[in-house]
């Protein structure tokens, strides 16, 4: 199956040109910190413009709109996952839009409270989908800070899925594997504001990235 994974799009998704596949993946922070109703309804429109046969999205912590269950039947032209699942083709797929924030929407601040939310993520998942990044990994915001959770990379580490992908630090754009995760930092919005190519990977018996996006000009 080809897959094309894209975060932190914030409103600018009609200027992409998104690579074809068989599933499209958006890792949040598809609005700018929005509560309008249009941008949901905008942003459901252009999922249903894209071949892609399947589409999976989660909400970051931009999508204030999404933090009421009521909203969410604004997405309409992908499944929505906000600390739930769904299998794909034989794919076990599993999504939270939860940041260690203070502030901005499914923010979680205290670490014992991530700690018992991270717990819930299966075993055996072939896809893990979170708005931010673990610890360490693809999350570093400049000078050596890392911005990314703590409990997450621990509860990663534990649950082993094949493909953990997530956004929310734009620097960190890329990927990384470690003890048998192919992590991904999908983030599509440049630190300088221009906009990098979706990433593409081939899922085989271990995910294999064919397609590493570059900036636009």
């Amino acid at each position: 199956m080809r897959v094309v994974l894209i975060s932190d799009s914030h409103e600018l998704h009609r200027e992409l040109a998104v690579p074809p596949g068989d599933l499209l993946i958006h890792a949040g922070d598809f609005t700018w910190f929005s509560k309008w109703p249009s941008t949901y309804r905008n942003f459901n429109l252009w999922l249903g413009t894209l071949p892609h046969r399947h589409k999976v999205v989660i909400p970051g912590n931009h999508e204030y709109l999404l933090e009421e269950p009521r909203e969410r039947s604004a997405i309409t032209n992908a499944v929505l996952l906000v600390d739930s699942g769904v299998e794909v083709e034989g794919l076990r797929i599993w999504g939270s839009p939860v940041t260690p924030l203070y502030s901005g929407a499914f923010g979680m601040s205290r670490a014992s409270e991530r700690r018992r939310h991270w717990a819930r993520i299966p075993e055996g998942l072939d896809v893990l989908i979170t708005h931010g990044p673990p610890f360490g990994i693809l999350d570093e915001v400049g000078a050596g800070r890392h911005d990314g959770d703590p409990e997450l990379l621990e509860a990663v580490l534990e649950a082993k899925p094949k493909l953990h992908v997530f956004g929310h630090i734009h620097t960190g754009y890329g990927t990384a594997r470690r003890e048998g995760t192919l992590f991904i930092n999908a983030s599509i919005f440049g630190e300088d504001g221009r906009l990098r190519q979706p990433i593409v990977i081939e899922t085989q018996a271990e995910p294999m990235v064919t397609g590493l996006g570059r900036k636009r000009e």
